[in-house]
């Protein structure tokens, strides 16, 4: 069965600047999102909790911000203010439903808002350089942050001054992310060396615990077992005949996109609602598996099913990867990834 969209590994997209900023919005499958459709688990309290305060948190969205919160009070330029007049951070496992309620605060207020991932907003500055980074979000009334994570030295220095000196111009803050603010960094590079930039980054935001369980696996069976080979695409045409579907070999894949910046990950993945992959392996380079992390993120995001050959997901990254310092990714790899594959074999929506 011939594919009807490019393969993924025969892409090479070119993302300009305006792109860029263009592309600081909700994906596709948190486009209409709200409070209203998010539903708090009731053995969870604190979902409901998280709903409430960010409601309040989104009616100061906009007001006047003479002084520059945080940092105003801190050089002695307005008087204090608490500490989610600046920013708020929602810290929670994956499948919680912390990007719903950060995409539904952006849709909740008016005005030039910014939502993206922490990486989207690396790739900003790399392209736009710092400077011009701040000079053009300090214009928006709030940036949102899914993700927030710490991978190496420069990010943190390159966030906590970002961080700074956008709370500094008065916009408001809000971030999601699997780490308290304070621990960011642990066992991924020497963070207590990078201690000030890191306290300067958790001073921002009022913390909210958001507890749970992954709600994508809530209730339902084991993913369905991978497809063979030879069967996948045959498959994938008779359960979507009116569906684009791209066929990518695993390993095709992987090397192509060590070749594409992340930045350029969500424009990869479009014009397509069907992934079949074929013969997944074990990713055993770390470097590889972040990018794939990535490029996960992006599939989820567009609610693209994925039909699949070779290993399971939840064998897709090593043992070690599965228990180091990036083990909260790619345990929420692999739920996001696990979810798009029993909605590809059983053709439901992912949820």
């Amino acid at each position: 069965m011939p594919s009807n969209a490019t393969p993924l590994s025969q892409r090479t997209p070119q993302l300009g600047v305006g792109q860029l900023l263009e592309g600081l919005r909700p994906s596709f499958r948190f486009a209409e999102v709200s409070f209203d459709s998010y539903i708090p688990d009731p053995a969870h309290p604190s979902q409901e909790k998280a709903v409430t305060a960010l409601r309040e948190f989104s009616a100061t969205v906009g007001a006047s911000q003479s002084g520059g919160g945080f940092f105003g009070k801190l050089f002695g330029r307005a008087p204090a203010r608490s500490k989610v007049s600046s920013g708020i951070y929602l810290d929670g496992g994956f499948g919680v439903g912390k990007t719903h309620l950060l995409a539904s605060l952006y849709h909740s207020v008016e005005g030039q808002r910014a939502f993206g991932t922490f990486v989207e907003y690396t790739n900003l500055v790399g392209a736009l350089s710092f400077r011009r980074t701040v000079d053009v979000l300090s214009d928006y009334s709030l940036v949102c942050i899914d993700e927030f994570e710490l991978d190496d030295p420069g990010d943190t220095v390159l966030m906590s001054r970002l961080m700074r000196e956008l709370a500094d111009a008065g916009v408001k803050l809000a971030a999601t992310s699997n780490t308290l603010p304070g621990s960011l960094g642990e066992g991924r590079f020497a963070a207590a060396d990078f201690q000030r930039e890191i306290q300067v980054l958790s001073d921002q935001f009022s913390v909210i615990k958001v507890d749970g369980e992954d709600y994508r696996h809530r209730g339902l069976p084991e993913a369905p077992a991978p497809l063979g080979s030879d069967e996948i695409e045959d498959f994938a045409a008779r359960q979507y005949p009116d569906a684009r579907i791209a066929v990518d070999d695993f390993d095709a894949l992987c090397k192509h996109i060590t070749g594409v910046h992340p930045s350029r990950y969500r424009q990869l993945v479009t014009d397509m609602d069907v992934l079949v992959l074929k013969d997944v392996e074990t990713i055993e380079a770390q470097a590889l598996a972040l990018r794939f992390v990535v490029l996960a993120d992006r599939l989820y995001d567009q609610d693209i099913k994925i039909v699949a050959s070779g290993k399971p997901f939840d064998q897709l990254f090593t043992e070690e990867m599965m228990s180091g310092g990036y083990m909260k990714k790619y345990h929420r790899t692999v739920s996001r990834l696990t979810a798009l594959a029993r909605a590809g074999q059983m053709g439901e929506k992912a949820l």
